[in-house]
């Protein structure tokens, strides 16, 4: 059976985005890029929401991101990659296939094939579905020395 990991960043206090979806708290330089890149040699299906999917989309497929962190940017750009959505029609980025139906009946599928070892890359809303339905086999978390929201 294949494994379902969730990897995100968060903050000290329990955050993993701001208002709007920001998350220009989050400092990523060397070392986080190295363990990113190690996370992605292990050939995982990546997995997103339409949200996170929008943001990773737009970056990773940049100039800006192939100069700066061009290995993590090469593994982000080649790997297999599925994006769960109702909303969009079509996907831009290289090696990206939608799923417009059920997300947690899919991963089931995606599991019990036991082919390939999937991991969440942000996306709450899919991360929540899949703790809910008791799918997640690992949580990675990447803890950012900030604390955001209302009153800080």
């Amino acid at each position: 059976m294949a494994t379902v990991s969730v990897f995100n960043f968060m903050t000290l206090n329990g955050f993993y985005k701001g208002i709007k979806n920001d998350i220009s708290w989050h400092q990523h330089g060397d070392e986080e890029a190295g363990f990113s890149e190690e996370n992605l040699k292990r050939g995982s299906i990546l997995l997103f929401g339409r949200v996170t999917y929008e943001l990773m989309a737009g970056y990773w497929s940049t100039k800006a991101a192939k100069q700066g962190f061009t290995k993590l940017a090469d593994g982000m750009n080649n790997a297999e990659k599925i994006v769960f959505s109702r909303t969009l029609t079509a996907t831009n980025w290289e090696n990206t296939r939608l799923v417009r139906h059920e997300a947690v009946d899919e991963i089931h599928r995606l599991k019990a094939s036991g082919k390939k070892n999937m991991t969440i890359l942000g996306s709450g809303s899919l991360a929540s579905q899949c703790a809910d339905a008791g799918l997640i086999d690992e949580y990675q978390l990447m803890i950012d020395p900030v604390a955001i929201g209302e009153g800080i």
